[in-house]
């Protein structure tokens, strides 16, 4: 009995959640380990559907990183980065749209096998992401896109539909040359330009410290202004100084509040929307006088 009371509390206490986000976008990152390990993939999903199904309106954009270094040492190419950006020439291109193709087809089938209508679609389709070649620090890092424009129409029609759109992260320029983008910045420029309430990254660590070695410093809750005084006091740094860089440009572009969330933890999305505490770091607009997570 104490067990399903516990039950019945858990549940209780997402009600005033699942009434505040209903109908509310939510545009989930998706990537890391979490993609690469089959249980977390399937909680992922779980966690997704779930959200759709009590009144969310999910999109994922995913990444596949790992997938793609593993197919480009397939065909005898080793793998090339920059400041953190893989080098992307023609066979590499060809190579990424392939591999994230499979993945996103992949996680359409994980969707719609627990009964959630899923389409998936890259930057391409509907002319959803444009693109502009991509320096890093002045150098030529090939086929990799800065996105200029998102036109959401088609993410729209999907959601209003019943939907669940999967976005993989591959663009066009203005010649129409097929382009690799990080999906960080996919799913930040998506967040933005769809109006969504919240952004979800799923990363390969549990939040933002303000020491990364000092586990005490964790920071469960922070405005735009406070990242950026981190960013700013070099606090922050390695791959987490971009990821940051586009939260705050999320909450400053419309979206109510940014979620930094350990994807290898099992269910870390449910528990960090539906509970009071959370399990990650949330980044909002300013200090409003709200609870952490509301």
């Amino acid at each position: 009995m104490q067990q399903v009371l516990q039950k019945a509390e858990v549940l209780i206490e997402a009600l005033p959640y699942i009434q505040k986000f209903n109908r509310k976008i939510i545009v989930v990152k998706y990537g890391g380990s979490a993609m690469s390990n089959e249980e977390l993939q399937k909680n992922v999903i779980k966690d997704v559907t779930l959200l759709k199904l009590v009144g969310f309106k999910p999109i994922i954009v995913h990444g596949g990183g790992k997938e793609i270094s593993r197919w480009v040492g397939k065909v005898g190419k080793e793998a090339k980065f920059v400041n953190g950006l893989r080098v992307t020439d023609d066979e590499t291109m060809e190579i990424a749209e392939m591999v994230l193709g499979k993945v996103n087809k992949q996680l359409v089938s994980m969707v719609q096998e627990l009964g959630v209508k899923a389409v998936g679609l890259s930057g391409k389709d509907g002319g959803l992401l444009k693109v502009q070649k991509k320096y890093s620090d002045g150098q030529d890092i090939g086929f990799v896109g800065d996105i200029t424009d998102v036109d959401p129409k088609v993410l729209y029609d999907l959601l209003e539909k019943d939907f669940l759109p999967i976005v993989s992260p591959i663009g066009l320029d203005d010649k129409f040359k097929t382009y690799n983008i990080n999906a960080d910045d996919a799913a930040c420029a998506v967040a933005k330009a769809v109006g969504a309430d919240k952004l979800v990254f799923l990363t390969d660590i549990e939040g933002l410290y303000k020491d990364i070695n000092d586990k005490s410093s964790f920071i469960s809750r922070l405005t735009a202004d406070q990242a950026d005084e981190l960013i700013n006091g070099g606090f922050i740094g390695g791959g987490m100084l971009p990821k940051l860089s586009n939260c705050t440009s999320a909450i400053r572009n419309g979206v109510n509040r940014v979620h930094i969330l350990d994807g290898r933890i099992p269910h870390c999305l449910l528990l960090e929307i539906f509970t009071d505490k959370g399990v990650g770091t949330a980044i909002v607009a300013d200090e409003d006088g709200e609870s952490q997570h509301a």
